[in-house]
């Protein structure tokens, strides 16, 4: 927020108005038969904890009609603290309109999780997304994910380590936090606890090359107008993957900043949309 003059609260208003539109625009819910219309399955329980829950959007039938969609799926930033799917739905009606699936997902916030339980929750999540996918009507075979900020964090490590299995076939990570430890320290571990151990675990970029090996196709990208620090975590994550055989795309968003380039995920006339596109279909 530094680089917007601190205040962030326009953006996230921008994204609860979207996604309560998307939520009311596909109120309708999934029929167990194909739809023949946009519609949506809200507080899905992937799991017993209040917070496991997910919003579903499936395009209707006329968009898809010869095959399941592929799924997207959208992890939510807020430094592990703060949003939640509410606010999380407002690329549904881009993704709907490429014939693609969309899902937003919640998970428990610090302090009442840690990081590490946050990562085994989006993980349970998605298996959970991949074992329903017949039932509610995409493709399993086809699941990307995507996060902006903690949620590429949190996306990053579903995905992209050795023991994620073949569950996610795409990743697009946007504006994320790949290096846990410089957060030690400051205000925002106040409610994470890491210490330099639990930061250093967490730490995608700080994984082996073998244990990146395998991963699936990824985009990692950040806005232009985003601190040093946020770019450095980028490029260097990006060339991780990159070293490690990953088919990796990575770029910087010209006049985009770190709340606002996310708004861009699946709309195919902006850089990131168009990359999000293209790698969601050719997955």
């Amino acid at each position: 927020s530094s680089c917007i003059g601190g205040d962030y609260r326009p953006f996230i208003a921008a994204y609860a108005e979207r996604s309560a539109a998307a939520r009311a625009r596909f109120a309708a819910p999934i029929s167990p038969m194909s739809p023949t219309g946009p519609a949506s399955r809200l507080d899905l329980a992937y799991g017993t904890a209040a917070a496991q829950r997910l919003d579903l959007f499936l395009p209707g039938s006329a968009a898809v009609p010869a095959s399941p969609p592929p799924l997207l799926v959208f992890i939510h930033g807020g430094y592990w603290q703060e949003l939640s799917k509410n606010e999380s739905s407002f690329a549904a009606a881009d993704a709907l309109r490429q014939g693609f699936a969309f899902a937003a997902l919640d998970y428990t916030l610090a302090p009442a999780a840690t990081v590490a339980a946050m990562v085994a929750e989006c993980a349970q999540a998605l298996a959970w997304l991949h074992r329903h996918a017949e039932a509610l009507g995409f493709d399993g075979a086809r699941i990307v994910v995507a996060g902006s900020s903690a949620g590429a964090h949190l996306a990053a490590m579903c995905a992209l380590r050795r023991d994620a299995g073949p569950v996610v076939k795409g990743a697009v990570l946007v504006s994320g936090i790949y290096e846990l430890e410089p957060l030690v320290g400051t205000s925002i571990n106040d409610a994470l606890g890491l210490d330099a151990a639990a930061a250093r675990a967490a730490s995608p970029a700080l994984a082996d090359l073998q244990d990146l090996q395998g991963s699936p196709q990824a985009i990692v990208c950040w806005g232009a107008v985003e601190t040093a620090e946020f770019k450095r975590q980028g490029r260097e994550f990006a060339g991780q993957l990159q070293r490690a055989g990953t088919a990796c795309r990575m770029f910087e968003v010209p006049g985009r900043n770190h709340f606002d380039v996310i708004l861009d995920l699946v709309e195919p006339a902006t850089m990131l949309g168009a990359a999000t596109v293209a790698l969601v279909r050719s997955c």
